[in-house]
């Protein structure tokens, strides 16, 4: 068949071009998708040989030392812990990888089912944190570059000092008794009062989302109240780390030439700032907000204990004082998973706003 007058005939090279690029990128989703999976086989061996290394006898936990031998044998064998470790760890890591956790001495439910109860007051907690870390802390950290040496410099200099220094569990006790005992501005302990407890159906674990979803602002505004504070603690000190890396950053990029030209050449101190000095700081800026979030997420430990939050931190800290290996081997799991996928997440947008990365 004759082409046609005026059509050009199509390039092979378009053709080999496309080819390529989806090679690339399917190379890229491949080695994205692996460098997860090794990583995740490393934490589960990590984990599961933590669990063996610990002098805690897990039988001891569920049969009590008042057992007799032939119970303690009996329980031993249903646990598997007579198998070579290497078998053991096989069987570990079909259980997860199926969602199998085991049950808790603690709670006597199984141990997923007590992660996603209580893993979503954590992650609401921390990201709310994070969002007040960041929306502060950036702020905060480019003012102080960009008037270096200054008072107001000093003055967030002496904040972030002392979001290093400063004790969480102090902090927060400080906190309930000015702001809730005293002041009556936040809800006490707890995600709720105790008169709403169960009323809003779980659909998320977000109590935020899910009263929202029940067309229930009186719980909406009530769990706001309560959360307030302990997220206000957590992003306190998420902004100090953040102000003071974003200040450093900052301090880098107004050295460099390209802002004394702009200066120069007479461009707006604001727009010199906010647009030539701070978009070269944005991508070294999401690692350090992913540190920081994953931090608050494995780190609220104390602030849910003086807060009494029901959150993965508190969860842990309970099961270690009972000696309940499966839990705490769940929690550090599921801890170190989300750690992975942050700074997976991280890598990704750090891809996206830098071509020079890809």
């Amino acid at each position: 068949m004759e082409p046609q007058i005026g059509t050009a005939p199509p390039s092979p090279s378009t053709g080999v071009g496309a080819g390529k690029r989806w090679g690339r990128r399917a190379q890229a989703v491949a080695s994205f998708v692996i460098t997860i999976f090794l990583t995740f086989l490393g934490l589960l061996a990590i984990t599961f040989f933590i669990g063996r290394v610990i002098p805690i006898d897990p039988v001891l936990a569920v049969v009590g030392d008042r057992a007799s031998k032939a119970v303690y044998e009996a329980a031993r064998l249903s646990m598997g812990l007579d198998q070579p470790l290497y078998v053991q760890f096989v069987q570990y890591v079909g259980n997860v990888l199926s969602g199998n956790f085991g049950m808790s001495v603690s709670t006597g439910r199984p141990v997923i089912a007590d992660i996603s109860r209580f893993f979503p007051a954590t992650l609401e907690m921390a990201t709310i944190g994070i969002l007040i870390g960041v929306a502060l802390g950036v702020p905060l950290g480019v003012i102080a570059a960009s008037r270096q040496g200054s008072w107001l410099d000093q003055i967030i200099r002496v904040v972030g000092l002392l979001g290093y220094s400063v004790p969480a569990f102090w902090l927060g006790l400080v906190g309930l008794a000015l702001f809730y005992a005293r002041l009556r501005w936040v809800g006490g302990p707890g995600r709720l009062d105790i008169f709403y407890d169960g009323l809003v159906p779980p659909v998320t674990g977000l109590l935020l989302i899910d009263s929202l979803i029940a067309g229930d602002i009186d719980i909406f505004w009530n769990a706001i109240n309560h959360l307030l504070l302990p997220a206000a603690v957590l992003g306190f000190f998420s902004l100090a780390y953040i102000a003071r890396m974003t200040r450093s950053f900052m301090l880098d990029q107004l050295s460099q030439e390209f802002v004394t030209t702009a200066r120069v050449k007479g461009v707006p101190e604001r727009v010199v700032i906010w647009r030539h000095a701070f978009n070269p700081i944005r991508v070294p800026l999401i690692t350090v907000i992913a540190l920081s979030y994953a931090a608050l997420l494995e780190g609220s430990v104390m602030i849910e204990t003086v807060f009494s939050w029901p959150g993965i931190g508190n969860y842990l800290t309970t099961a270690l004082l009972n000696a309940d290996m499966n839990a705490v081997l769940g929690a550090t799991l599921v801890i170190g998973a989300v750690f992975i996928f942050i700074n997976k997440v991280s890598d990704v947008l750090y891809r996206v706003l830098d071509p020079r990365a890809r």
